[in-house]
Parts: structure tokens; C-alpha cells; sequence
């Protein structure tokens, strides 16, 4: 951009642009990007003149340097931000109100007496039928006093008294109306997300598409760090997502498939793919603006009283017009009484002061929702939070790092920070933070890390797997172990703090972990029933152990089918062979069953065993120790006929 400097001063300087004319959009795009500069604090664009202020820290070259490289179509403005900008506004209002002021004194100066009488007279019939209407509906109101004074000074024949008065009427009404269309429209403009782009899923690829061009049933991909868009369901996808701006709740909210996603809220972990609900009608922008116009209705105590006040000034002033005439006689001090009339600054006042603090209150991250909570507020000394997580800050510091495998804690920290330094978690910004304290360098040694939401972390280092998460993540969903004598310091750790657990596999190489899927076994009964199918994603894909013992001895555990979820190379024990009753299984069955399993799981990762325990407590089931002996007996016939 070519560039004049017309005034300058340390931290502070005046340019021209040197262009013929500046557009509204032109000017909010220069102001949208000197303040998405670093080194900017205050900018101020007047696009009547070509002209920007600027206020910096930093060097003077720098910010030079950065208006000698703007051009207009580089900038990537957020979607409706100029549209929603309020500068047209500004400048509607402005033109309006100097046209009016202009056409007033001109109209004196320029038009002759009779044709200005009948332009009065005209003009006068507006404020004369309301103030006859207010009257007939049985209220004194300001309307009564607007249309007596501008009614007496026409049948006095006092043109000009009466047309200045409908001129100060019209230049309030366009100030109130002014004052009020900037004052909601400033809030929205704070309330606004200012989503340009999103990622819509097309043709089973993520597009980067602009927000106007999605619309309901579209899917749109949010990830990690990413304000939801547009209210929707969650297609696809698990995350964490932060709802501070709805709620108030620091704490994010688990989000799975079905669940309601809204706009606004930002994914803090994971990845969201959402189903959207409706983006059509009105923008969001004119939603806000609909929402803030609807919380004005929840008048505070003090605009009702205001505006009561108002009207109930209206009668004195009447009443203190008349007295006038009949003490002085004199009609024009009569009408001065009304002239000073102040109860239309009483109702103007008021809602435009609470639209003011609303705005006030959006600046610090505070949603007011009408003007009566303000007074609420007001009055409270005492408030009530229902969870810590309102009054935290979410930034937590790394205390200290325990070590139960002999490495060095340096090196866990490094590692950990290797492996949080992924995600924005507040959590894993203390890692990162403390290693970062510590000058560790933690350059990339891991394969692809891999985010479980909720729970934790998972990758490879040095062909090792390694996890970092929670205790329920690291010990009940990796079956992770504290190794041998560890144990008592494990225990002493300080309760008090928020403990983050890393793993990194060595368990013994004779060891092998089995996990066995039980039912219930009481007697011969059992306590539930139901197929794999529900499970089988995260049981037998996430859950790292070696073996599954899995009953399929009758119709009540379902299908294998789910075994094509078994990752890896774990092996599944099947339990074909019933513990709950005496009666022996056909041979043939069985072995016609071991194969059907084989078309999901390879015959090599199979085994077969009994259903379960012949006893799990002191009664037992209902066999008799031959009948027990058979079903073994009956296991190994059909495992060395099938496995040789």
C-alpha cells in the first residue's frame, strides 16, 4: 500500500492512503488487519478521508514495513465481519442527521413563507393524530405534550415555534434510533464468532469451504482448538468440548456420537465431525441482534421506573403550562413550559445506559441477559458458585515427577512433553511448560501419536509403546502394572495433588495377560446375557492384553461376528463348552462352531476351553466332578482333532 505520513510522535502515528476514494470495506479490512498485528495497540480507520491513526510498541520500521506490504485482497477477513461492522451505520446516521440539520435551515433561508406554512402544517398532522390517539386510549403521555405544543403554536400561527419544535423531536428520534441500532449492534458484534471457513465433508474428503456455503445436513469437520460453527449433532467423532461461553463451566463436556454440539463452544481435544442442524433464515450475527433486542424486553426495575416516571411528568407539565398562561397571559411563556419538558431524556436514557453496561459486561467474557439481572447483581452480597470449575483458571504446574522404572526423571518429563506437546490441554501445557522450565529438549522420537478422548495418549517410542493419561486409561484400559517393589512408594504419593501417569511398555517377557469376559456363575445361572457386537470397537481393539476368554456356550452371547475387531495378533479362547449344566456337547457342533469363528479370526489365534469356572464360590454349579472331568475330556478330543 502506498503511504503518507502526516503527523507522527513516539508510539504513534497519522497516515494517508494514497487512493482516491476509500470504501467501507476497504477502511475494515485495514482495520482488521493492524489489529491482528502483534505490535499494534490501538488503530482507528476514517475512510471519508483516506486516513488511519495507529497506535504501536516495537521499533517504528516495523509497523512501516507492515503497511508497505498490505494490499486489500490479501487479507482474509473473517465471514461477516465487514458486513456486520457497523461503519455504514455510523456513516448512514451521520448523513441522515446532517441532511436533516442541512434541509431545516435551508428550507428557511431558501423556500418562501406560504409554501414553509403548508410544509409545517403537513408535517404537523404526524405528531397532532398521535397525541390524539394517546389521549383517546385514556393516557396522558409525552405524545399528549408533543402534539399541545406543536398544535397551539399552528393555531397561534407560529410557523416557525412549531416547525423547530418537530425539528428537535426529529433529531431525537433519529439519535435514539441511532444510539440504539449502534449500541445492539456493537454487542452482537462482540457475541459474534467471526468463522470464516470451515471444513465440510465432501465426497469423502475434508474441503475447505467458506461458512455462507454450508447449509443443513452438511457435515462440517471441527478439530482440536476449533470453534463449533453452527449447532448441530455429532456425526462422527468423540472430543472434549469447552462450553465456557454458554455455561460458564471451565470443565469441558464429553461429546460422542448423537450428542448436541453448539455454536460457539470449541473443541478442546479430540475431533468432532457435525451434522448441521440449520444455517438458514438469518445469520448468526442476526440471531444475536434478535437475542439482544428480546433480553430488552427483561427490563431492569429502574428503566420500568423511568419510563413510568416519564409519562407521569406528563400531567404536571400540563398542568404547570396552564398555570403559566393563567398567571401570566402569556401563551409563549405558557409553551416554554412544555419546551423544557425532560421525560423523553428519562425513557431514552435509561435503556440506552443498560444496552451500554451489557456491552461493557461482553468485554470482560460476561453475558447479561437483560437489564432486571444487572439489578440483580447489583443488589447481591453474597454469590453462590455451584462447582470449583467456575473459579479455576485452568493452568496448572507441574509439581513433581516420581520415577518407578529407574529412568531418570528428566528423561520422563522429556518423553511426556514429547508426547503432550500435540494438544493444548491444559494439562499438557504444564508438561510441555516444565520441561520447557528445565531446557529439555524433546525433539520428535515417536510415531504417530494417537489421542484416546477423555482418557489419555498413546505411540511408539523406540519400538516401544508408550501411554500418558489418566489412572483409569494407564491401569484399567492398557492393563498397565506398577513394577515389582514399587508398590508402597506408588501408594505414598500426595493425594492432594492431580496425578498424569506415563507408561512405556517392558512388562516380563513370560508374562501373558488374559482378560475373560464373565456373565455371572451362581449355581448354574447366570447374571447377564447379550452379544459383542456393543463392545467389540473398544474391548477388543483398545484393550491391551494377550487373550480374551469369551463365552459362546449358548444363543445368549451372540454371534461371532465381532471377533473381526480383535486387533493385533491376540488370541481368543472360546467358550463353547457350557459349566452351567451336565448335559455333553455334540463333538461335531463344536467343531463346526470353532470354524464359523475362523471366518472373522484366523484358526491359528483360536483356542477352545469351557464357558467358564465349574465353581465360582463355595455352592458350585450343578455338575458332578465325572460329569466336570467329561467336559475337559471333551475339550482336548476336540482341540487335538481341530490343532492337532
Amino acid at each position: 500500500m502506498k503511504f503518507m505520513i502526516k503527523h507522527e510522535a513516539k508510539g504513534r502515528m497519522r497516515i494517508h492512503a494514497v487512493q482516491n476514494r476509500m470504501s467501507y470495506a476497504q477502511a475494515d479490512t485495514l482495520l482488521y488487519f493492524l489489529h491482528s498485528q502483534k505490535e499494534v495497540t490501538f488503530a482507528k480507520v476514517y475512510d471519508r478521508t483516506c486516513d488511519a491513526v495507529i497506535s504501536y510498541v516495537g521499533d517504528r520500521q516495523t509497523i512501516i514495513e507492515l503497511l508497505r506490504g498490505f494490499h486489500y485482497e490479501d487479507v482474509e477477513v473473517p465471514e461477516g465481519l465487514i458486513e456486520n461492522s457497523g461503519r455504514e451505520l455510523n456513516n448512514t446516521y451521520q448523513e441522515k442527521l446532517i441532511g436533516k440539520i442541512v434541509f431545516h435551515y435551508a428550507r428557511r433561508w431558501i423556500l418562501p413563507y406560504p409554501i414553509r406554512i403548508c410544509l409545517t402544517s403537513l408535517r404537523s398532522v404526524k405528531y397532532i393524530w398521535k397525541g390524539l390517539t394517546t389521549l383517546a386510549a385514556g393516557k396522558i403521555e409525552v405524545p399528549v405534550l408533543d402534539a399541545t405544543a406543536i398544535g397551539v403554536s399552528v393555531l397561534r400561527g407560529d410557523f416557525n415555534t412549531a416547525g423547530s419544535i418537530m425539528f428537535m423531536l426529529g433529531i431525537g428520534e433519529l439519535l435514539e434510533e441511532w444510539t440504539h441500532k449502534k449500541s445492539v449492534d456493537d454487542l452482537a458484534r462482540t457475541m459474534s464468532l467471526n468463522v470464516g471457513k470451515v471444513w465440510l465433508v465432501s465426497g469423502g474428503q475434508e474441503v475447505l469451504v467458506s461458512t455462507s456455503q454450508i447449509k443443513a445436513g452438511d457435515k462440517v469437520v471441527v478439530h482440536m482448538g476449533n470453534i463449533i460453527p453452527f449447532d448441530g449433532v455429532v456425526a462422527e467423532g468423540e472430543a472434549m468440548v469447552n462450553q465456557a461461553s454458554l455455561t460458564g463451566e471451565s470443565v469441558p463436556v464429553r461429546k460422542t456420537v448423537e450428542s448436541t454440539a453448539y455454536a460457539g463452544t470449541v473443541v478442546e481435544e479430540g475431533e468432532l465431525t457435525i451434522l448441521v442442524k440449520e444455517v438458514g433464515g438469518s445469520s448468526r450475527f442476526e440471531k444475536i441482534v434478535k437475542m439482544i433486542e428480546d433480553s430488552e424486553k427483561l427490563k431492569s426495575g429502574a428503566e420500568s421506573k423511568a419510563e413510568h416516571l416519564a409519562d407521569k411528568l406528563v400531567p404536571y407539565s400540563l398542568g404547570g403550562t396552564i398555570l403559566t398562561y393563567l398567571l401570566t397571559r402569556n401563551v409563549t411563556k405558557a409553551l416554554s413550559i412544555l419546551m423544557v419538558d425532560y421525560s423523553c431524556a428519562l425513557k431514552l436514557a435509561m435503556p440506552i445506559s443498560v444496552l451500554s453496561a451489557i456491552r461493557e459486561a461482553s468485554l470482560y467474557n460476561v453475558t447479561v441477559k437483560g437489564g432486571k439481572y444487572l439489578e440483580a447483581v447489583a443488589e447481591a452480597d453474597t454469590i453462590v458458585f455451584d462447582k470449583t470449575g467456575t473459579l479455576t483458571k485452568a493452568k496448572p504446574t507441574v509439581v513433581d515427577v516420581v520415577s518407578f522404572n529407574g529412568e531418570s526423571t528428566d528423561e520422563l518429563l522429556r518423553i511426556a512433553a514429547c508426547l503432550e506437546e500435540h494438544f493444548p490441554h491444559s494439562m499438557a501445557k504444564a508438561v510441555v511448560d516444565a520441561a520447557t522450565q528445565k531446557n529439555l529438549e524433546h525433539d520428535e522420537m515417536h510415531s504417530k501419536v494417537g489421542y484416546i478422548v477423555a482418557h489419555g495418549i498413546a505411540s511408539t517410542i523406540n519400538e516401544k509403546r508408550a501411554v500418558i493419561g489418566s489412572a483409569h486409561f494407564v491401569f484399567e484400559d492398557e492393563n498397565c502394572v506398577i513394577p515389582e517393589g514399587e508398590q508402597a512408594k506408588f501408594d505414598a504419593l500426595p493425594k492432594e495433588y492431580s496425578h498424569l501417569y506415563l507408561a512405556i511398555e517392558g512388562k516380563p517377557e513370560d508374562m501373558i495377560i488374559n482378560t475373560h469376559v464373565c456373565r455371572g456363575n451362581f449355581h448354574s445361572t447366570y447374571a447377564s446375557s447379550g452379544a459383542y457386537d456393543s463392545v467389540a470397537k473398544v474391548l477388543f481393539a483398545r484393550e491391551n492384553v494377550d487373550t480374551y476368554y469369551l463365552e459362546f456356550d449358548d444363543e445368549r452371547s451372540g454371534g461371532f461376528e465381532p471377533l473381526a475387531a480383535v486387533s493385533g495378533e491376540k488370541k481368543v479362547v472360546l467358550g463353547l463348552v457350557t459349566t452351567k449344566s451336565a448335559q455333553l456337547e455334540d463333538k461335531d457342533k463344536i467343531i463346526a462352531r470353532i470354524h464359523e469363528a475362523a471366518k472373522y479370526i484366523p484358526l491359528s489365534r483360536l483356542c477352545l476351553s469351557p464357558q467358564c469356572g465349574f465353581a465360582s464360590c463355595e455352592i458350585g454349579n450343578k455338575l458332578t466332578e465325572e460329569e466336570q472331568w467329561a467336559k475337559l475330556a471333551l475339550v482336548k478330543e476336540v482341540a487335538e482333532e481341530v490343532w492337532g
